[in-house]
């Protein structure tokens, strides 16, 4: 039995072209990466880059290479990891897919097209079909949407992944100075000890030594040397993850570190409001939000079609030898008898609250990070310009003291060993609280969205004061 046909309708025509007006979603000239770009502009002062060709890759080389012929400061190093790191490279990679999809959710269904050819006896019927998928045109600026919302998301994100890997090279930094710092300190603190343990040896032979006291001078000297291997694992440990960071190898290795963190900043600044700072700036909670209005959309889509998921329309061109040519239409429609829908809808409505709770959880998150990284940004901040204001320059008074001491014959060399031996815990101590609060500081940026605001952005450093400190802790 052949099908019903219809004359053509001009009302299918036109759908069809206004569909293919509408159907022109090409791809963007940046790819997306635009947001990436501006983001590292504006939150870092940084560059960031999309090597796609070898000239994009000779020419961050060159500008690695460039950055590395001095020693490292550390946004100096947050710059180079933007320029190699592979990971980063590897996310923006998101955006040509959600961008593609985007331009697939703009492109018309291909039509479809059946032949037939038959006979019997004198009769011969010969069918073409064209046929097109009506619901997904229809549906097309919907699913379009709701594509152009994913691709914002995705941009969004991609940008947060660029500033993850901008703090991770930060911290990373952060402790492989320390680690160096530490390790050179353990180094001198290793030849006062040999030194003492040498002297130690002299005046035992000599019979101007007790036994106890030779062994503990041997004791401290075995315990330095033991000191030393762990900081200088520690330094290389330190350095190696750095080097991960930003995306170093072979001859880049090879890189220089500057002796010492950055002095600690003069003042630090109040802070006031940063919760709400950080939910205006931070770009996860953006994306997340998108997220939501995405799986808005894609309920609506579902409610749309939860009665219908198979609209096709079709013309048809028919001959037979008996009733000559013949053409028109059909349309076929799945019919809602078994399945109305009702569990796609369900299935639709979960996932949008399910994005709700997440977007909420998302940023109560944020706002205990902010809590939280912000009181540790100022007790290590106080803790450091304690140890530089106080506790450093009350050990340099009792050291020069001793000192005086010694040269007027009041105390004797072994005094001036042991005062040494105190000042480790607090030179130490010292290196730990400025590495702290440069951590401290870093976790506190990425908490607001990958950046302080702008009252505490510029912020001056100690002159004298500082200066003063740092040669006190130098000559510990």
């Amino acid at each position: 039995m052949r099908p019903r046909v219809f004359p053509f309708s001009p009302a299918i025509a036109i759908a069809i072209a206004t569909a293919l007006l509408a159907g022109c979603t090409t791809f963007s000239k940046d790819g997306g990466f635009g947001t990436v770009s501006t983001a590292a502009s504006e939150r870092l002062g940084k560059d960031a880059v999309l090597i796609e060709t070898d000239e994009d890759r000779s020419t961050a080389a060159s500008r690695t290479q460039e950055l590395l012929s001095a020693p490292l400061g550390m946004d100096d190093a947050v710059q180079v990891a933007l320029l190699n790191n592979r990971g980063l490279q590897a996310s923006y990679s998101e955006l040509g897919i959600a961008e593609a999809d985007l331009v697939q959710a703009g492109r018309l269904p291909n039509p479809g097209f059946s032949f037939s050819r038959t006979h019997g006896g004198d009769d011969l019927s010969i069918s073409r079909t064209f046929t097109l998928g009506m619901l997904r045109v229809l549906t097309m600026p919907l699913a379009t949407r709701i594509e152009s919302r994913r691709f914002e998301q995705t941009r969004l994100l991609t940008a947060d992944a660029m500033l993850k890997v901008a703090a991770d090279a930060r911290r990373a930094y952060i402790n492989a100075v320390a680690a160096g710092q530490s390790a050179v300190y353990a180094e001198q603190v290793k030849d006062s000890a040999e030194a003492s343990a040498e002297l130690a040896s002299r005046m035992q032979q000599a019979g101007n030594f007790s036994k106890l006291d030779y062994a503990r001078e041997q004791a401290f000297y075995a315990e330095a040397m033991a000191q030393v291997a762990r900081a200088r694992q520690q330094s290389v440990s330190a350095r190696e993850k750095l080097t991960r960071a930003m995306g170093l190898w072979g001859s880049q290795a090879q890189y220089r570190l500057p002796e010492r963190l950055p002095d600690l900043p003069a003042t630090r600044p109040e802070l006031h409001d940063l919760e709400a700072f950080a939910m205006r700036n931070r770009l996860d909670i953006q994306a997340a939000k998108l997220q939501t209005q995405s799986v808005a959309g894609a309920l609506g889509l579902s409610k749309a079609t939860r009665f219908i998921n198979a609209l096709d329309v079709g013309y048809q061109n028919n001959f037979t030898t008996s009733d000559g040519r013949e053409q028109g239409y059909e349309i076929s429609v799945e019919l809602p008898v078994f399945d109305w829908g009702s569990a796609k809808v369900a299935r639709a409505e979960a996932i949008y609250m399910q994005s709700v709770n997440r977007v909420a959880g998302t940023a109560i998150d944020a706002r205990s990070e902010v809590r939280e990284s912000y009181s540790a940004y100022v007790s290590g901040y106080d803790l450091a310009k304690h140890y530089r204001d106080e506790v450093v320059p009350v050990r340099k008074t009792i050291s020069d003291e001793l000192l005086l001491r010694y040269n007027g014959m009041l105390a004797s060399v072994f005094e001036l060993l042991a005062d040494s031996r105190e000042q480790i815990g607090a030179v130490n101590s010292a290196i730990d609280a400025l590495k702290d609060y440069w951590l401290a500081q870093t976790d506190l940026q990425q908490a607001l969205g990958g950046q302080l605001p702008a009252a505490a952005i510029a912020t001056p450093l100690a002159s004298t004061t500082q200066a003063a400190s740092s040669t006190e802790l130098e000559g510990q």
